[in-house]
């Protein structure tokens, strides 16, 4: 599933909202990665007066453009042929020695932008670096998970330590490795932390578990697990 060309996050909140009236979605959870992380948290805010999202997990995501340094250049991307664009996204991408998991997962991502045309390079680029930042106090209310890396990714101390600042009642969630793309290449330890997350809204009519398929009880029990061995790993 793609979404259109959007060339600013009004207009793709806009989209997005549209998209949740069609499918008849009162609330929904969001789980975002990287830029879509800040769409989701933008799109949090654009909808705070009358609220759509229940919560959000935040997984290597930023809450300002400007950690990019190239919000100078988000209105010219548009005018960029796409094996320049490619080149600038290639370029946050790891390099050298990495696990299978992981260089599967860049290989997966590496395939997925080659499918992309120009407009749709361009527009994203233009989302992750035009000129914005959240506006915590607008949705201070929202339950938020962030979840991060302590391995090598495109983020930088600073914005992860912005994020922490921004949200501090957030629950955090880390992996000691997952580079990017935690989602793809750790995806098992990332779904945990998701039906984590969704727990607190167990037996409510925000529940996002099919009580059918996983019990609160058997996740409390690998969430402990989880636990033990990050402790593990750390030692």
């Amino acid at each position: 599933l793609q979404y259109p060309v959007y060339w600013d996050h009004l207009e793709f909140c806009d989209g997005f909202r549209k998209l949740l009236d069609h499918l008849q979605l009162d609330k929904v959870h969001l789980f975002g990665a990287s830029l879509g992380g800040f769409l989701a948290q933008k799109f949090a805010e654009y909808t705070h007066k009358s609220p759509r999202v229940q919560s959000l997990i935040l997984c290597n995501s930023f809450s300002d453009t400007s950690i990019f340094n190239q919000t100078w250049t988000a209105n010219s991307f548009w005018l960029m042929p796409a094996f320049m664009l490619k080149k600038i996204v290639l370029g946050n991408f790891a390099s050298g020695p990495l696990d299978p998991e992981m260089a599967d997962g860049i290989d997966f991502m590496v395939d997925r932008l080659e499918s992309l045309g120009q407009s749709e390079l361009a527009s994203r680029l233009t989302l992750n670096c035009q000129n914005s930042y959240v506006e915590p106090h607008k949705i201070r209310d929202t339950p938020v998970t962030i979840m991060d890396v302590f391995d090598q990714s495109a983020l930088s101390t600073e914005a992860k330590e912005e994020m922490y600042k921004l949200y501090p009642n957030a629950r955090r969630a880390h992996l000691k490795t997952g580079g990017n793309f935690p989602y793809l290449c750790r995806s098992a330890e990332v779904n945990l932390y998701i039906q984590i997350h969704l727990l607190q809204f167990h037996g409510t009519r925000y529940a996002a578990i099919d009580p059918s398929m996983v019990s609160a009880e058997e996740l409390e029990v690998q969430k402990i697990s989880l636990h033990a061995s990050n402790e593990q790993e750390e030692q």
